[in-house]
């Protein structure tokens, strides 16, 4: 069970490790881009690639989706960003479990966009966890933990492809711990529990009155989506990369501070951010350098 693209190599994972994938679930085709074309899952793409059959319930707290399941007489339910919460009556038909792959060192960042929150709120390394489930929100006995230093300047896109891919082999991993009868569960400690609530687009609007170092983490944490922006004069700006100067201006935060020679340096609410990458409203993204040749924001203005 998974849909998006972080789900695709734990599932060639386990065709490649000639585990016997009796069903694939994913989300519905959905509407995608301008010309709102039905759009499959990247999950289903790989899975009719491999040759399984797919289900695609809009919810799978029906009968007849229950049924299914309990016809395919799994072992094991494997659950990688699915996108919906199982009860506990679907749980309960693997003869087995149900495992799943989740992108953070549980406890900490249960939910949604696990990768997103870690590295916006700092964490020096996070890593992906295999765990039996339960009807609460990944709050079951850990199986098999995996860890990676999360590096200088990197974007929640760079961080969802290593995990990915740490998952996939941390969930085979866990598979053959449990055919060997040496896989041991954890309890979680819930009261170290944290939560990755799933972004919004408002989540990547800039709040200039942050310290400096903690909006060059929010950018690269909503980079691709919803990705970090400001305004000037109505105008939408989209900021794709950052660093953090330690000056401090003495300016109302938001205020641009120095914009010349390929430079676009703005005041915050401690310290000063350098603007490497941008994008206009109706242009593409681009240097900061060759953004300023075609468009000028004078010291003093100030974006909010």
């Amino acid at each position: 069970m998974g849909t998006p693209d972080f789900s695709v190599p734990p599932l060639r994972a386990l065709h490649d490790s000639g585990h016997m994938v009796v069903a694939v679930v994913t989300q519905p085709d959905r509407p995608k881009g301008r010309g709102r074309k039905l759009t499959p899952p990247p999950v289903k793409e790989a899975a009719v690639a491999f040759g399984y059959p797919v289900l695609q319930p809009e919810t799978v707290h029906t009968d007849t989706f229950h049924a299914q399941m309990a016809n395919a007489a799994p072992d094991l339910f494997v659950v990688v960003a699915f996108g919906q919460i199982l009860p506990q009556s679907l749980l309960d038909i693997p003869t087995i479990g149900s495992i799943n792959v989740h992108a953070s060192l549980l406890p900490r960042h249960r939910g949604a966009a696990p990768i997103q929150w870690a590295i916006i709120e700092g964490d020096r390394e996070t890593g992906v966890t295999t765990m039996m489930m339960d009807a609460g929100l990944d709050s079951g006995d850990i199986l098999l933990t995996k860890k990676t230093a999360i590096e200088p300047g990197e974007t929640a896109a760079s961080l969802h492809d290593r995990l990915s891919r740490l998952g996939s082999g941390a969930l085979i991993d866990t598979l053959e711990r449990l055919r060997r009868g040496t896989l041991k569960r954890t309890p979680q400690d819930h009261d170290r529990a944290t939560y990755a609530p799933m972004l919004k687009k408002k989540d990547g609007q800039i709040d200039w009155s942050q310290p400096a170092e903690k909006i060059e983490r929010r950018i690269r944490g909503v980079t691709p989506w919803p990705g970090a922006y400001t305004f000037t004069d109505g105008m939408r700006l989209k900021i794709y990369s950052a660093s953090v100067l330690e000056q401090d201006s003495g300016v109302e935060p938001g205020t641009i501070i120095a914009c010349s020679a390929g430079e676009l340096h703005i005041a915050a609410g401690r310290g000063t951010l350098a603007i490497h990458e941008i994008q206009g409203e109706s242009g593409k993204r681009l240097p900061i350098d060759d953004f300023l040749c075609g468009c000028r924001l004078p010291d003093g203005t100030c974006l909010g």
